[in-house]
């Protein structure tokens, strides 16, 4: 079964009140997308951001097979006038590319609530994610911290 075959088997089982939590075959096929994606756009401008996450991918995801990785040429600040921003900087990419998977990295909530990565498939489903305190409290460069959080979500679905 395909990823599409398990989200519907597991709204019909919630639909019945017969969902009891994930399984196993539901995370490899999460994490199946994941290795099998040819285009990943991650959604910021920022180089530094950017630079970090393509080397993770590079090194722990992909390993040496041909992928493109791309960052979105458009602004995405405007996602932090909303209640969840790193979401909304995931819609943003989602939206206006044609990603096989997206990286998303901002604010978890509001001002001072701490950061959140998300990992998301072409239709902006949440397949992973992770979040840290505020930068205040970590006091780490927003590299290792973006660092951290990709490896992570990346953890969370066993890659």
């Amino acid at each position: 079964m395909g990823l599409e075959d398990y989200i519907l088997r597991a709204y019909l089982e919630s639909s019945r009140g017969e969902r009891k939590g994930d399984r196993l075959e539901e995370v490899e096929a999460i994490r199946d997308y994941i290795l099998r994606g040819k285009k990943v756009v991650v959604a910021t401008r920022n180089l530094d951001k950017f630079r970090v996450i393509r080397e993770v991918l590079l090194e722990k995801v992909y390993k040496g097979r041909e992928v493109d990785i791309s960052r979105i040429e458009i602004p995405t600040e405007v996602a932090d006038l909303t209640r969840m921003p790193a979401l909304s900087k995931g819609l943003i990419a989602v939206d206006t590319t044609d990603a096989h998977i997206v990286i998303a990295r901002g604010r978890l909530g509001v001002p001072g609530s701490g950061s959140m990565l998300l990992i998301l498939d072409s239709k902006g489903r949440i397949l992973s994610g992770s979040i840290s305190p505020p930068s205040v409290i970590h006091r780490r460069s927003v590299e290792d911290t973006v660092r951290e959080e990709l490896l992570e979500a990346l953890r969370r679905i066993g890659i």
